[in-house]
């Protein structure tokens, strides 16, 4: 294949995993087709099949090395944001019953909720943050 055609690849694949939440599965695949694509841009003649094994090996390669350590790294900050949170006070922005989930204003932003408390939350009540588990606020009535 030429050089080009690998570029736009691993172009497109690294795109595609910025649109698609793929878990950092596909910006492995998209840096080994620029890596193959690059050295066929710089001169270095690989067959058909060479190009491919190249691809698949330095794709497997990135996933074995850095593919745990890069969700590991990026889930400790998503831990690290919740403690600054609990205790600020949110508003429903619809009706929460006693374990329902739905949306809360916090800082501006919408955030996922679940109430957690034993009465219902009304919309625009007042809702305090007692966890946070990822992108998902656990509130009960203030």
């Amino acid at each position: 294949m030429s050089w080009w055609i690998w570029v736009v690849l691993g172009a497109i694949l690294l795109g595609a995993e910025v649109v698609v939440t793929t878990d950092f599965w596909l910006v492995f695949f998209g840096a080994s087709a620029l890596v193959v694509g690059l050295l066929g841009a710089f001169g270095v003649v690989l067959t058909p099949p060479l190009q491919w094994g190249l691809f698949a090996l330095v794709a497997v390669a990135g996933l074995v090395a850095y593919r745990g350590p890069l969700k590991r790294r990026l889930a400790r900050v998503d831990r690290e944001m919740g403690p600054e949170l609990v205790g600020e006070s949110a508003v429903a922005q619809g009706e929460l019953a006693e374990g329902q989930r739905g949306k809360v204003e916090l800082r501006g932003t919408l955030w996922d909720a679940r109430n957690e408390g034993p009465e219902p939350i009304a919309e625009g009540g007042r809702c305090e943050v007692v966890r946070v588990d990822g992108l998902t606020l656990t509130v009960r009535s203030e």
